[in-house]
């Protein structure tokens, strides 16, 4: 493929936990095994000195400074107010410009989604952004959303989730028709507070694949390929979940190393317990991308090693090479259209 034809990615590669080091090693793992180009945004001086440590030469990775970091204590409003020059503010700058078609960042969430909004805007029609997040399931992987962006949400906020993350799923999940369940109390219809009552009726009507309410004990054995719920619960479904994840692991190794039978079975159980760990790790998953702002926006972990770095901007690429904001765009205009049909 041809530089003018390879998708760019901007990363805002100083703004994570661990510095500039696993988001430099991510990059130019990402430009060798997913035919992209990236910009690491952040003080060059820095970044060309991490490049120069891991040998990073290579045409496709290319260098824009930017003065400031957002500190991840920082307020998020900061941001728009103080730090134009950070490295989430001119990675994001490069997306509204055409520079790049997409922005990754392991930095302050919140700065994410403030510089998201300012600079790139909201997709016409769109109250409200979603963070999308995937999770492991018995039968391959979800999309719940929102995970963190909205902590109070309407019935009609929570319906375009579902929208948004409808093509979200049909573009990552490969799937034309994704099951869309909504994150409640209880199956029955009646069970939820006021908002997920009127939400259900909302999904009910519409014309996804609403397979009706999921409860927290269920998400994660498949039965819905897109969970919606605010922002509030989701965030509190994925720390829980990330808590009980990691105290199983620790479990297991404990146990596994405290017996004699469990040292002596070790090496028969490694390649399992491998694939196992594979399932669950976020790494695999790379980032969450910001549904409904006006291009792409994938947020990471703040911890995230070079791996899920490397993840998050295959799935940028994706995002920008596969339309799925268009995809989203489209959707809510007919969303919008039906309703004002339904009200005449």
């Amino acid at each position: 493929m041809s530089t003018a034809s390879r998708t760019k990615i901007a990363l805002d590669a100083v703004g994570g936990d661990h510095g500039p080091a696993p988001c430099v090693e991510g990059a130019l793992q990402a430009v060798k095994e997913c035919d992209v180009e990236v910009i690491l945004v952040g003080d060059e001086a820095i970044l060309r000195k991490e490049c120069e440590r891991q040998s990073g030469h290579d045409h496709r990775l290319s260098i824009k400074h930017a003065s400031q970091v957002v500190e991840m204590h920082e307020s998020p409003a900061a941001v728009a107010r103080k730090k134009r020059d950070s490295s989430i503010w001119v990675a994001t700058e490069l997306v509204k410009s055409g520079e790049a078609g997409a922005v990754v960042s392991p930095g302050n969430t919140g700065a994410s989604m403030v510089a998201s909004f300012f600079v790139l805007g909201l997709i016409k029609g769109v109250e409200r952004p979603a963070i999308a997040t995937s999770l492991p399931t018995l039968t391959g992987e979800a999309i719940m959303l929102d995970v963190g962006a909205n902590v109070d949400c309407t019935a009609n906020h929570l319906e375009q989730f579902a929208l948004m993350g409808n093509e979200y799923g049909k573009h990552l999940l490969g799937k034309p028709n994704p099951r869309v369940g909504l994150l409640s109390i209880g199956e029955e219809d009646s069970k939820g507070n006021e908002v997920t009552k009127e939400a259900f009726k909302l999904l009910k009507a519409s014309s996804m694949n609403f397979v009706g309410n999921v409860e927290g004990r269920d998400v994660y054995s498949g039965i819905a390929d897109i969970v919606v719920c605010d922002g509030f619960i989701g965030n509190v479904a994925l720390k829980i979940s990330e808590g009980v994840a990691e105290m199983i692991k620790r479990l297991l190794l404990k146990e596994i190393s405290g017996h004699f039978l469990g040292r002596l079975a070790y090496p028969l159980i490694a390649g399992p317990l491998a694939n196992l760990k594979r399932k669950i790790d976020y790494a695999e998953f790379g980032g969450a991308p910001l549904l409904g702002v006006n291009g792409v926006t994938m947020i990471c972990h703040g911890r995230s090693s070079a791996k899920a770095i490397k993840n998050a901007i295959r799935r940028a690429k994706g995002m920008a090479e596969g339309g799925v904001r268009e995809l989203i765009q489209r959707d809510i205009e007919e969303s919008h259209s039906r309703s004002l049909t339904e009200a005449e």
